[in-house]
């Protein structure tokens, strides 16, 4: 069974009168332990589409199943709580609570989840992760206090701190220089061969796609590539 699947997904939004389709069929597989590029220009669809694999949005119709659970028929605060067991996501702009501590960021998804850890737990692990990322010497520093890759290695901890068997990284180098980029994303290919974790990385950007190992290329709301490991047709079926 594919960690993630989806069967003709479409998304339309609605302006009043006028409808808006943004996801126009969509169908993929997504392989437990895969390194997956989602890559596609701006206005493609990519985000949209990120969205609801992370379970922060839903389809208008069709099917998504993540782990075998049907998410595309669950309710909003079902798809929070799955989003918190299940997805970590890192964001291009950080998304760092400006005036909290490198730590505390860390610490702060765990206060979402139904797992019974105390305050001491809860701050070993986020200690741990940081300090895994070369950042034990910065557990109180807040983001205005670090620099682009720091804020990024906090922002990766904090999607790890809930062990989550998928992460999605959106547009995760985007404001970092070209060295800085490599030693993330290097992070990120770590954590996907070395812990299996499902990496889902999303970008317009060629040169960083080509860090997955198989990239899926979306356009005008339609898969164009990569929806199953190998070449599809327009529309996303094989």
């Amino acid at each position: 069974m594919a960690l993630i699947e989806l069967n003709n997904i479409c998304k339309t939004y609605y302006i009043g009168d006028m409808s808006l389709p943004v996801l126009k069929g969509v169908s993929l597989k997504v392989e437990r332990g895969e390194f997956v590029a989602l890559m596609g220009a701006s206005g493609s669809g990519k985000s949209t589409l990120m969205n609801i694999l992370g379970c922060l949005d839903h389809p208008t119709s069709g099917q998504y199943l993540l782990d075998g659970q049907d998410i595309s028929r669950l309710t909003s605060d079902g798809r929070a709580v799955i989003r918190n067991k299940k997805v970590g996501f890192v964001f291009q702009n950080f998304n760092l609570l400006a005036r909290t501590s490198a730590v505390d960021n860390v610490v702060m998804p765990l206060t979402y989840t139904s797992e019974n850890l105390t305050d001491r737990q809860c701050r070993q692990r986020a200690e741990e992760l940081l300090t895994r990322f070369g950042l034990g010497d910065r557990l109180d520093h807040e983001p205005s206090q670090l620099s682009g890759g720091q804020q990024q290695r906090v922002a990766i901890a904090r999607a790890l701190v809930n062990r989550p068997p998928i992460v999605f990284a959106d547009e995760p180098t985007g404001n970092l220089d070209s060295h800085t980029s490599k030693d993330v994303l290097k992070i990120l290919r770590q954590l996907n061969e070395e812990e299996g974790i499902t990496m889902i990385l999303v970008t317009h950007d060629a040169g960083v796609a080509q860090h997955a190992k198989r990239t899926i290329r979306i356009h005008d709301g339609m898969i164009v590539d990569g929806a199953y490991g190998g070449r599809v047709s327009v529309g996303g079926n094989s």
